[in-house]
């Protein structure tokens, strides 16, 4: 048995024990190594990772500011060194027209990269801009194609879907796990405040988990974003969502607790008295 199939039957028999698959993004190879250390069952590097880590909104990511397939090639060689167990998915921009992706996921495959995710996405863009994205040959399409290809490498696909017909057409392409983005995520000092609510979140996680399941049963179905930030959000959600397996968290794993960690400790340094 090769490793990508070790790699999906070990997922397989989370679900089986009813274990929460725990995804967490990582920026840096700090963020990365603390993720491990934690026992996190995936791990997702994306050129919005170190926007966010510098302490830019997300969104950053989806901006012209950089080649995103180049800088997550970049981000690869400082985090895949100091990770030793814990598979490590890169995000790739799928409707980049000047990348040939398949000697690129072959060269992400060779530097240590288990799979891949659809990041940047056009899933994260509405209105007349993405309409034009569509009809200009830069739509979805083109990460639901990246996702196959990357399928049929032998790479382990997570890819983010925003609704049922993304879930069954993820699905069709050979997805492992389809991971419902709900939008940015909500809290901290750079977060979206405007968000879906956690009970507005059920009914189209469920959606697109039925929808997912309906192409292929044995498809993982993880939930992500907008205001599913904190573990009692996810709890909530897995608790109303019976075939979502678990949760993958960008913002939530490094953003947030960065956040709050380095603040609590200046505040308790900033309390010394000096006699």
């Amino acid at each position: 048995m090769n490793n990508y199939k070790v790699l999906v039957e070990s997922l397989k028999q989370k679900v089986v024990r009813d274990e929460a698959i725990i995804g967490a993004g990582a920026g840096t190879g700090l963020s990365a190594r603390s993720e491990e250390a934690g026992g996190v069952d995936l791990i997702v590097i994306y050129n919005s990772g170190r926007f966010r880590m510098a302490g830019r909104g997300s969104l950053s990511g989806l901006m012209p500011y950089g080649n995103a397939n180049q800088i997550v090639r970049e981000m690869g060689d400082e985090v895949l060194p100091v990770v030793k167990k814990t598979p490590v998915l890169a995000g790739v921009c799928g409707t980049d027209p000047f990348c040939n992706l398949s000697p690129f996921l072959d060269e992400l495959k060779t530097q240590g990269f288990a799979g891949v995710q659809n990041f940047p996405t056009v899933g994260l863009i509405d209105g007349n801009f993405r309409k034009n994205l569509e009809e200009t040959g830069m739509g979805y399409q083109l990460e639901v194609d990246m996702i196959r290809l990357a399928h049929e490498k032998g790479m382990l696909t997570t890819p983010y879907v925003f609704n049922p017909d993304d879930a069954v057409a993820m699905t069709q392409a050979g997805a492992d796990i389809i991971v419902v983005h709900m939008g940015l995520t909500t809290g901290g000092d750079i977060g979206a405040e405007t968000a879906h609510d956690l009970e507005s979140c059920i009914p189209i996680i469920n959606a697109c988990a039925w929808a997912a399941k309906a192409v292929r049963n044995d498809v993982i179905v993880l939930c992500h974003g907008g205001p599913i930030a904190e573990p009692e959000d996810a709890a909530y959600i897995l608790a109303h969502c019976p075939d979502c397996h678990g949760f993958y968290g960008a913002s939530s794993m490094e953003r947030l607790p960065t956040e709050k960690a380095i603040k609590n400790t200046v505040e308790v340094f900033k309390k010394i008295k000096r006699n």
